[in-house]
């Protein structure tokens, strides 16, 4: 009887682990996601520099985080995610708008994936 509780308890440990880890990371990619869009909407008032600083911002708290990032997700994502960033800094660089605009949208749709893949739901576990 001992071994069921102790299995139980185990995995109830596991599970909120899970869900907490999931809460943070929507959390995480949201704040990400709120900078990002600020950014764009510098950039739509021709503030290249405070966009420059915003998408910073972003990138120094996600990378703030790569031990966690790169424990509880797959590489390939977290790299992803990264190279965006890459690209979008290299847009604010050269001042392009619409590229950096398409660039930066692709970065935030990453980062809405990679929190939905996270998520605890049917589709993530099928």
């Amino acid at each position: 009887m001992r071994r069921l509780w102790l299995s139980l308890i185990l995995l109830a440990a596991v599970l909120g682990a899970t869900i907490a880890s999931s809460l943070y990371l929507s959390a995480l990619t949201g704040t990400l996601t709120d900078l990002l869009i600020e950014a764009q909407s510098q950039v739509q008032q021709e503030n290249w520099e405070a966009a420059a600083d915003l998408t910073q911002e972003a990138l120094q708290q996600w990378q703030a985080r790569e031990l966690y990032l790169y424990s509880t997700l797959r590489h390939a994502d977290t790299d992803q995610v990264y190279t965006c960033f890459r690209e979008v800094q290299g847009f604010l660089r050269t001042r392009e708008a619409q590229e950096y605009a398409a660039s930066n949208a692709r970065l935030i749709a990453r980062l809405e994936l990679v929190a939905s893949m996270e998520q605890l739901s049917l589709q993530n576990l099928l």
